[in-house]
């Protein structure tokens, strides 16, 4: 018993559940389909039986010698078309339905069976043929494919929401990428005919006749001997459609696709408007629309918008009157009348929030376009839609609170106004009132200039709306605030009656050594703080921290001022090195550095210490910059002797021995790190263990085979980071089993820390190494000989790992990408390590993202194709990949055009991709990339096999060029070879990069 089979008896033993009919039983018993579809509830619904044909008949074949083969066009297959076409003509065709149940590339292949069936001319444009003269249901099959044509290309300019990714199986990612990929394929052929379509559509319109559809039963009759009489062509055949009904939803879609067109085209808003009203009057002539199948609330906001695009203003519309008369205050630039439309509208409540947002995103767009003159107008626009969001009681927007950072008067006077007329009606409501007291309280808390606090609080509408003790509350917290956050400030009697205190002179002296970077201003403010109270400054800002290393020495000093000075010298001055403001950095050192020498020795060396790292960061940075500058010889010598220090009392930064590490192997400092760096910090200080061996191994390279005791001695290293300990367990039968602990102490350090220190070194050749190392490591633990990963120098890595169990192969493959995502980030030229990231894609199955890295990295060594890529970059390994990804894509002519680029060329890959039918590429129009003649003669014997005319004299005229000409001189030929490789690499990159 089949698995299938089995699975309908299990289910049908459980009560209540009725048996899910299985694809193949349709094709057994031919009146089951009409049957099963005329059920309440089908299962498998109509769509899913739609999907199940088609994936069935499009398998794929494995011949006798286990290759891959198109479907087979044999009798099951096509039987199982036809049986997606009468699930389709029993949902009548309808579009709505279909789009919504199937995607993209099934429903293309569904319209395609379509246009087949019908007896659509094959080898002709759609726009070529002549609708009146084709049989009623060959005509309508090609409407049906054009109007698909176009909604589709409307529908996939909407924003989707994207799925939140769930744990899914990495072949089921592959699964949902290349229908993505495919799809991608379908909108751009579809985008290119889009023209033809219309005329198509718009020719379509002209026809006066009822139109004739395929039903089950003209399909059946398709299907069978009758159709050899003629019965399916003539007139009377198939499901009748009035000629009025077909245009309306004809005239629906060509609205859509001309409204889309607007944005580039002005005057396409007017054909989509011309559209619409012949749909609405259509609609009106049509007492029952059976046919018809649009949205009739899109319907009326396209109608909408169409006119207030195109200034068609009709006064007889009640509902949009009011819509039309913004759009018209707008296009006459009367924007005084259109502020005041906004303010009467804040009591009516009657225009919609989203459209008064949408007028102010309009405006706003125009400011970023240069014109500054429009700023005034946005800001009133934006003031009046913040009251409008706050009657409502929506959230303000951030607009608004961007306003409220620096307001003018004026635009302070302008709310209050606002406010006031919102509220002028005959009895405004008690929550209008109390969202509105809600927005007052908002602008005074909003509001950090003090004087226009004061404006808002002494207003008429501010002192009826708040409360006594409203009021009293908010001027308390408004009394408080300006003791400590805005004290720049002048206090106002009139608002704040009380004295400016010592707690007000406090407060401002604290902001101002927040934000002083003036070491001298720090200690005077400092010294007159200590004069006015007795506490610890080194807290006033939570933000200044240093090192846990420090910071007890720091704070064990004596004497409170020198204390807070040194805290906050040396906090100051991380924070300028963090944000690269190295000049202030070095001045908050250089003092504290001063300060501190004359009491302690110990903090004197901490300080050097920070001050070192500063100018390693610092040349590190203008390295970065692009400055080819060697650092001074004085600052290599100070971080030797850093890496050599011996003052065990002085508490030592980890960051710096790292960073210091990572300078020394960046500047190729290797005869010191290989050959006087002391034992005893090989063994104390992990980085500088891993520095000598970085640099032990660049320097080896290329070396014989017996000088890579180094390299192993790397690779056994970086394994042991990347191993995990293997713990035994006893589980509850008392059986033993292995579990895997994350967190292992077997490396000199963590990964995490690992994968920092990388990313902080630049050298090409250690970069090279490690992802050298990487690679090997990846290989091993993947054991995937067909899809390996390549790069440089790998075979001075061991070719296996006694204990691969050990090694967690996550972390690897994690840390690959990383690292070479990093390496390009420096230099996205090497072509190295853009053919290592295009196999890292390529062995992940993301073929279009491998072949673009493929392509890139042809191209940097060859000045973009102007010269021949050299071999040792597109080898015949990068090559056969790279017809693979494009096998993959269904890019079958690409794939044709590369098997010329291998040293011998595979004729066998080429017939049999030149063999597809489906191929998502621009086919022919790669046809003069083509230089093999053989494979030339075969292009012309498919099309003139398939009867497929206009491609057969493309590919005769491709071969019927002079320089193909086999009595050509070999230089003559190899000349013509490099042309078109040059040309088709190229056209490969603008269609990848």
């Amino acid at each position: 018993m089949g698995s299938e089979a089995a699975d309908r008896v299990a289910s049908a033993t459980r009560p209540g559940t009725p048996p899910q009919i299985s694809w193949f039983e349709f094709l057994l018993d031919g009146s089951l389909l009409e049957e099963h579809l005329q059920k309440t509830s089908p299962d498998p619904s109509p769509v899913q039986l739609i999907v199940q044909f088609l994936e069935q008949a499009s398998k794929p074949s494995v011949n006798e010698q286990n290759q891959v083969q198109p479907p087979v066009d044999n009798r099951r297959n096509r039987t199982l078309k036809l049986l997606a076409l009468k699930v389709a003509a029993h949902m009548r065709w309808d579009l709505d339905l279909l789009e919504k149940g199937l995607t993209t590339p099934v429903l293309n292949m569904l319209l395609n069976e379509l246009l087949c069936v019908s007896k659509v001319p094959a080898g002709v444009k759609h726009v070529d043929l002549d609708l009146s003269t084709l049989p009623p249901t060959t005509a309508m099959a090609v409407i049906i494919y054009n109007r698909w044509a176009i909604r589709t290309i409307v529908l996939s300019s909407f924003p989707e929401k994207q799925n939140k990714p769930g744990p899914h199986q990495m072949n089921m990612l592959n699964m949902v990428q290349q229908e993505k990929e495919m799809t991608e394929n379908i909108l751009t052929v579809l985008k290119e005919q889009a023209d033809d379509s219309i005329r198509v559509l718009e020719g379509a319109l002209c026809l006066k006749k009822d139109f004739y559809i395929h039903t089950l039963r003209t399909l059946d009759l398709m299907g069978s001997d009758a159709a050899a009489n003629g019965e399916t062509e003539s007139s009377t055949a198939g499901l009748q459609i009035s000629a009025d009904e077909l245009h309306c939803q004809v005239h629906y879609d060509l609205g859509g696709i001309f409204f889309q067109q607007g944005c580039t085209d002005q005057s396409a808003y007017e054909k989509a408007r011309d559209h619409f009203r012949q749909t609405n009057e259509l609609l009106k002539k049509l007492d029952q629309a059976v046919h018809v199948h649009l949205d009739g609330k899109r319907l009326a906001g396209y109608w909408n918008a169409c006119k207030a695009l195109t200034g068609d203003r009709d006064p007889s519309d009640p509902h949009t009157t009011q819509y039309d008369q913004i759009n018209s205050l707008i296009r006459t630039h009367n924007y005084q009348a259109l502020i005041e439309a906004f303010i009467r509208d804040n009591t009516s409540l009657s225009l919609q929030r989203h459209f008064r947002h949408s007028v102010l995103r309009e405006f706003l767009y125009k400011v970023q376009q240069g014109e500054s003159s429009l700023e005034n107008v946005c800001h009133k626009l934006c003031v009046c839609n913040a009251v409008r969001d706050a009657l409502e009681g929506q959230i303000l927007s951030v607009g608004f609170q961007q306003l409220l950072l620096k307001p003018s008067r004026h635009s302070v006077d302008f709310m209050l106004e606002v406010c006031t007329r919102s509220l002028e009606t005959d009895r405004p409501s008690e929550a209008s009132r109390r969202s509105m007291a809600r927005f007052l309280r908002t602008l005074c808390e909003g509001l950090e200039d003090l004087s226009l606090v004061f404006v808002v609080t002494s207003h008429k509408l501010f002192l009826e709306l708040l409360k006594d003790e409203e009021r009293k509350t908010l001027l308390e917290q408004m009394r408080k605030r300006a003791a400590t956050v805005n004290l720049s400030a002048k206090p106002l009697p009139s608002f704040y009656d009380i004295p400016a205190s010592a707690s007000v002179n406090i407060g401002q002296l604290e902001q101002q050594l927040i934000l002083s970077l003036d070491p001298r201003r720090i200690r005077q403010i400092l010294i007159e703080l200590q004069g006015l109270a007795e506490r610890p400054f080194w807290r006033v800002n939570s933000k200044w921290e240093v090192p846990a290393e420090y910071s007890s020495i720091i704070l064990g000093i004596k004497d409170p001022l020198t204390k807070d000075l040194v805290y906050i010298l040396m906090a100051k001055g991380l924070h300028c090195t963090s944000i690269k403001d190295f000049g202030h950095a070095r001045q908050l050192f250089s003092s504290c550095l001063e300060l501190v020498t004359e009491f302690s020795p110990k903090l004197r060396q901490v300080m050097l210490n920070e001050m070192l790292l500063l100018e390693v960061r610092a040349h590190e940075t203008a390295a970065a910059e692009g400055s080819k500058e060697r650092p001074p010889p004085d600052l290599v010598s100070r971080v030797r002797g850093y890496l050599e220090m011996r003052i065990h009392d002085v508490p030592l930064r980890q960051v710096i021995g790292e960073e210091s590490v990572a300078f020394m192997l960046n500047w190729r400092e290797n005869d010191y790190l290989t050959l006087q760096v002391p034992p005893s910090l090989l063994m104390s200080n992990p980085y500088i263990k891993l520095g000598q061996l970085l640099a032990s191994t660049c320097k080896e390279l290329p070396g014989p085979k017996e000088s890579r005791r180094t390299a192993k001695e790397l690779w056994d290293v970086v394994v042991l980071i990347c191993s995990v300990s293997l713990q035994h367990k006893r589980s509850s039968d008392g059986r033993l089993g292995l579990i895997k602990q994350r967190e292992s102490s077997l490396g000199i350090l963590q990964r995490n820390k690992f994968i920092t220190f990388i990313k902080k070194l630049r050298e090409p050749l250690v970069l090279t190494t490690l992802i050298s190392l990487f690679v090997r490591l990846h290989s091993i633990v993947r054991d995937d000989i067909v899809n390996e990963v390549t790069a440089e120098h790998l075979s001075i890595w061991p070719s296996s790992l006694p204990n691969i169990q050990a090694v967690d192969v996550e972390a690897v493959a994690v840390t690959v990408k990383e690292l070479v995502s990093y390496a390009l980030t420096l230099n996205p030229n090497n072509q190295s390590w853009l053919v290592t990231q295009a196999d890292i894609y390529f062995v992940t199955n993301q073929y279009s993202a491998a072949v673009n890295f493929y392509l890139q990295a042809g191209a940097v060594c060859s000045d973009f194709f102007s010269k021949p890529v050299p071999p040792d970059v597109y080898t015949d390994q990068v090559l056969k990949r790279m017809i693979k990804c494009c096998s993959m894509m269904n890019c079958h002519t690409q794939v044709a055009v590369l098997c010329q680029f291998l040293r011998e060329v595979d004729y066998m890959t080429a017939f049999k991709a030149l063999q597809e039918q489906n191929s998502h590429d621009a086919m022919d129009s790669f046809y003069d990339y083509i230089w093999d003649v053989t494979i030339l003669e075969y292009l012309t014997h498919i099309h003139h096999k398939r009867g497929e005319t206009e491609k057969r004299q493309i590919a005769v005229k491709a071969i019927g060029q002079t320089e193909l000409n086999s009595s050509n001189p070999e230089e003559v030929l190899q000349l013509a070879a490099h042309k078109r490789k040059k040309r088709f690499l190229q056209a490969m990159a603008k269609l990848y990069f």
